[in-house]
């Protein structure tokens, strides 16, 4: 099993951006710098920020912080509690002198004025929130006390609250402007720097895009606190669809406004955007691979092999690949441990790195469930074959229904060898059940994956999946990101604007995931007695988005009782057919349909003569 956490082992070739990443901190020139570590969700940000923080914490003069938001969300307001967090790395990691000590304290005393600020206009002026820093900088205190003022009444608060309130904000800022109180914190900032004899602050943040928009908006504030002076360096890792999302969302209601001010905003505040790639075929066997053999092999061998693998990329990256021989020509006895992870990596890479948009923690995660089937299996003295384990559970994490269609025959070993023999040669009849999988591409390269399930006895793989045949398939390990998340909320919303947007973001989610999402609107779908027409448009348009969704798509269809059909759905339907050229497999669903519901099937037999077919 492997944890599903950073790590500070690069399987990832992340040698150059780590390398990228070092450059732009160590250039005094660019002080004070921000950064930012793009990715989708799982893509290998924490790790590589954390390979990163491991090489700048060795350099003498640096002080690093590692600092996650999300930790203080709903229990400390994130500007001050980074702040406070970088205040609290210098006096821990710097020997402080008197002068330094002085300049701390006074720096200690501007975050309590900051909370006493926040906290007197929590009561509806969000001035914090909506304008942050450069807010404050615009506004006297007067101006402030006007607003807070205002803001109390609208909420209609007793008198004597109200004046307490007021009454504590004058007498902590003692009437100066607010605006002069931030230009000294940043002047004091910088002299502590100097005084602390730090060369370099390398302030790290983590998990930004899994905190509220709120969160993510009190953060980059704090950071623009230091932008302007002293040797600070900030790195953030974030999924930047994410973080722009929650500017936009916190900023759409401006009038007259014409930009992507989410991007805008974000562009002006990430001075060095570095984005992660998605892994390549190629990239996802190295990890794999990587991942197979640190459990195969002892610490040593484990060294040895990666040891053997970067020589080999340094003298041609380009034309490196693992291979069993490249192994054996160096260390013999090691090739013989790690032959069939080999086999097993080469069996899997390109289907995941296609299926799950190359995400390594997506892979990881099917890795574990893997393992976990062998553990289970081992306890039962029944051993399972690795090949044949992942070559079906790729079926049963990309197409579900086929793997449930398929599993129902394990109580016949002659009838399932026999369908799943016309299935991977291609040659299905016209009384096989699963002809309708005949033209899907993805099931057409599934088939040609070794090995062949002739003559296998599947009776044990299914029964260690049995979790997964009752509907409640990998739930633990298909989290959705939290932009498949959003694409599915948007999806059922019923807005015909968000289902656009959804339809557009399509092409940023994986095959799994796209899977994933159009199983969850279909069960809601379902899940009454009438069938919802906005949900069963939105579920036809996501199912026109990837051409790995027909198939599932006609099945669903098929499965329909046809006497929850309405006409309003007949053109919808044929949209869909016609869309997706799939009307010779399914002509099958309207004969079944036409029993029930001849009237709903004779307008729809009308609405293709219509168009081409």
């Amino acid at each position: 099993m492997w944890k599903d956490s950073e790590t500070e082992l690069d399987f990832l070739d992340f040698d150059y951006l780590i390398g990228l990443l070092d450059e732009l901190i160590e250039d005094d020139t660019l002080l004070p710098s921000s950064i930012g570590v793009y990715g989708d969700w799982g893509s290998g940000k924490s790790s590589l920020i954390r390979m990163s923080m491991k090489k700048a914490e060795q350099r003498e003069g640096t002080v690093c912080l590692n600092f996650n938001g999300w930790l203080f969300e709903g229990y400390e307001d994130a500007k001050t509690a980074l702040v406070g967090s970088i205040l609290d790395a210098i006096q821990l990691n710097q020997t402080l002198s008197e002068k330094a000590k002085k300049t701390i304290s006074v720096l200690y005393k501007s975050i309590d004025k900051f909370k006493l600020v926040k906290n007197g206009i929590r009561y509806g002026a969000d001035i914090l929130l909506s304008g942050g820093v450069g807010t404050l900088l615009e506004l006297s205190t007067k101006e402030l006390i006007n607003q807070v003022k205002g803001n109390l009444s609208k909420n209609k608060l007793p008198d004597l609250e109200e004046d307490k309130i007021i009454d504590a904000i004058k007498s902590e800022l003692g009437f100066k402007e607010l605006r002069e109180d931030i230009k000294e914190f940043q002047v004091n900032f910088a002299k502590l720097l100097e005084e602390s004899n730090i060369k370099r602050l390398v302030i790290f943040i983590d998990e930004l895009d899994r905190c509220s928009p709120d969160t993510i908006l009190e953060t980059l504030e704090a950071i623009r606190l230091f932008l302007f002076t002293g040797n600070s360096i900030f790195i953030i890792g974030a999924d930047e669809r994410h973080i722009s999302y929650a500017v936009q969302r916190k900023f759409d209601e401006i009038e007259g406004q014409q930009i992507n001010i989410g991007k805008e905003y974000l562009e002006k505040i990430i001075q060095y955007p570095i984005r992660i790639p998605r892994l390549s075929s190629t990239e996802m066997k190295f990890y794999i691979t990587c991942l197979l053999f640190e459990k195969r092999l002892t610490s040593l061998e484990f060294e040895k092999v990666l040891n053997l693998f970067n020589e080999a990329k340094s003298e041609n990256f380009f034309k490196f690949a693992i291979s069993y021989e490249l192994i054996k020509e160096q260390y013999n006895d090691i090739a013989e441990k790690v032959k069939e992870d080999i086999v097993v990596a080469e069996q899997l890479s390109d289907v995941l790195a296609q299926g799950l948009n190359g995400n390594p923690r997506h892979c990881k995660r099917f890795l574990n469930s893997l393992v976990m089937r062998e553990k289970m299996s081992s306890y039962k003295k029944i051993e399972l074959d690795r090949k044949i384990l992942a070559k079906l559970m790729m079926l049963e994490y990309f197409k579900p229904t086929l793997f449930k269609q398929i599993a129902e025959f394990q109580g016949n070993s002659q009838e399932l060898n026999k369908q799943l023999n016309e299935l991977e040669n291609g040659n299905l009849s016209e009384a096989n059940v699963l002809k309708i999988w005949n033209d899907d591409k993805w099931v057409e390269d599934w088939c040609n994956i070794d090995p062949k399930f002739d003559e296998v006895d599947l009776t044990p793989y299914f029964y260690f999946s049995r979790d997964s045949l009752n509907n409640k398939s990998f739930n633990s390990l298909k989290k959705l990101s939290h932009n498949a998340n959003k694409i599915f909320e948007q999806l059922i919303s019923g807005s015909k604007s968000a289902r656009m947007t959804a339809i557009k973001e399509a092409i940023n989610i994986s095959d799994y995931e796209a899977v994933e999402i159009l199983q969850m609107l279909f069960t809601k779908l379902i899940g009454k007695s009438n069938i919802g027409i906005d949900i069963f448009i939105s579920y036809l348009d996501w199912g026109k988005t990837k051409e790995s969704l027909f198939a599932q798509v006609l099945n669903d269809l098929n499965s329909l009782p046809a006497s929850n059909l309405k006409l309003p759905m007949v053109p919808l339907i044929s949209d869909y057919i016609k869309h997706t050229k799939q009307f010779t497999v399914f002509q099958e669903t309207m004969e079944n349909w036409k029993k029930e519901n001849p009237k709903f099937v004779t307008a729809l037999e009308k609405s293709f003569t219509k168009g081409e077919k």
